[in-house]
């Protein structure tokens, strides 16, 4: 097994500033971290190949291409096994709506996040997941109304200042 490799305050910089644009081109990234461009793609390739950095994407703004729907759902299992988690993240694994999938502490057991076209197509999803008998007991579904913001990227250098 490969040694885990030591991140330092450089690392952080350039994870941060990936994450808030991985098309930046190596050279404006080695001056945006304070290094020569060289030892920067060196850094990157190695954030890249101990998994550090899963991939890159584009950001797509759904509202250009029309009209979505998003919703957070609490969902409660009918039983606590180990199984039952397993059967139940199995099955909404292959649900392309379900964006997210959070397995939480207090009153429900999981919080996903659905994008669809609409309430009928939210609907529609969440009928066909009760017949599939996934193990849910009850779920309550929240419609947003209105996203002020969403972040896409974490203050990576404030979450692990021991790295500075």
């Amino acid at each position: 097994m490969p040694e885990a490799l030591k991140i330092d305050r450089l690392d952080l910089r350039i994870l941060a500033q990936l994450q808030k644009n991985g098309r930046m081109t190596n050279v404006d990234l080695a001056d945006a971290v304070g290094l020569s461009p060289s030892p920067c793609l060196i850094r990157v390739k190695r954030l890249e190949q101990a998994g550090y950095i899963s991939g890159y994407g584009a950001h797509v703004r759904l509202e250009k291409l029309g009209d979505t729907l998003t919703v957070f759902t609490e969902v409660t299992l009918a039983d606590h096994h180990r199984e039952d988690f397993i059967r139940f993240e199995s099955a909404i694994r292959e649900v392309d709506e379900i964006m997210e999938c959070h397995l939480v502490s207090g009153g429900y057991d999981y919080l996903l996040r659905f994008v669809t076209r609409g309430v009928n197509h939210y609907q529609q999803i969440v009928e066909g997941l009760l017949e599939r008998n996934i193990g849910i007991e009850k779920y309550f579904s929240y419609i947003v109304i209105k996203s002020p913001f969403v972040k896409t990227h974490c203050p990576i250098e404030r979450l692990f200042p021991e790295h500075r």
